[in-house]
């Protein structure tokens, strides 16, 4: 194992210990939704946005301790993404991470509840007086403010209804490249962005997280899709071919595998050339990039 994935895991461990936390913080609230919440949470994965958030504020001189409750926010909205996109009113997919999704566990109602109070969590926890201690109290709305812009019409939600829209229709490039800056990008923008105003980046380093963001978001897509179509169910953790049987068009579709590969290594040259303005130590940002470029799930 070598040094950066040392600290992948180590800064993925933290957050998995913090999530549950604050699940046990939550009182007086139906035992199922709860339990719903931290079943999804708990599920695994990468947590790819907390660690860019943590590698981004790292960066700046900050601790990883000082900006756990940002991470553990910008997790928590992922999950409520993913639980609500596996809905049968959305990509009605029944496995993630190699387990039922949450709605064939608890049923589709309490799912919808969970994400919804996952949402709401988020936010409780980024402006908690743990957060405001830790960052300061015009820091953590910032942090809050630039979340709430990334997940809602601006954002992901917007970029899921355009995936919606498309489903059953052919979409040219720049509509599948805005679906995606949108539903997979802002999250993953926004982290950076986060990591950026608790470290106290000028304008110059928060445009070039931006743009860093951007690059990798949707190159992290383009593997998705890639995956899509050249992975099985077993080593992903979900169904494949999930995108062809709705009928969506994608980056495979538009240019083949060979072609979306040379994207992906561009895209993550080109993140990894943004970094130059900063100062500080940015090797774990540029090893998250070239690992996410190679990833196999």
């Amino acid at each position: 194992m070598n040094k950066f994935d040392v600290y992948q895991k180590q800064r993925a461990k933290l957050v998995e210990k913090n999530l549950s936390k604050y699940i046990s913080k939550i009182k007086n609230a139906p035992r199922i939704l709860t339990d719903a919440m931290d079943y999804s949470l708990q599920a695994g994965g990468k947590r790819v946005r907390p660690i860019l958030l943590m590698a981004t504020a790292e960066a700046f001189g900050k601790k990883a301790q000082d900006v756990l409750p940002a991470a553990c926010a910008v997790e928590m909205l992922h999950t409520y993404s993913l639980i609500h996109d596996d809905l049968p009113c959305m990509d009605d997919d029944d496995m993630r991470r190699g387990k039922p999704s949450n709605h064939k566990v608890y049923g589709e109602a309490t799912a919808l509840l969970a994400g919804d109070a996952l949402q709401s969590l988020a936010f409780e926890t980024m402006l908690s007086d743990e957060a405001v201690k830790a960052v300061g109290a015009d820091k953590a709305a910032r942090a809050a403010g630039a979340l709430a812009r990334a997940i809602g019409a601006y954002g992901m939600v917007g970029g899921q209804i355009i995936d919606l829209a498309y489903e059953n229709k052919s979409a040219d490039e720049e509509i599948i490249r805005e679906m995606h800056r949108k539903k997979t990008g802002a999250l993953i923008r926004a982290a950076c962005e986060i990591g950026c105003i608790i470290g106290g980046a000028d304008e110059s380093q928060i445009k070039a997280a931006q743009d860093y963001a951007e690059s990798i978001g949707l190159a992290f897509q383009i593997v998705d899709d890639i995956l899509d179509v050249t992975s099985d169910e077993k080593t992903l953790g979900k169904p494949i071919g999930s995108d062809a049987d709705n009928s969506k068009s994608t980056f495979v579709t538009l240019y083949g595998v060979k072609k979306c590969v040379e994207l992906v290594n561009e895209l993550t040259d080109r993140a990894v050339n943004s970094l130059n303005v900063f100062s500080g130590d940015t090797s774990s940002l540029k090893e998250l990039a070239y690992s996410l470029a190679k990833r196999k799930n």
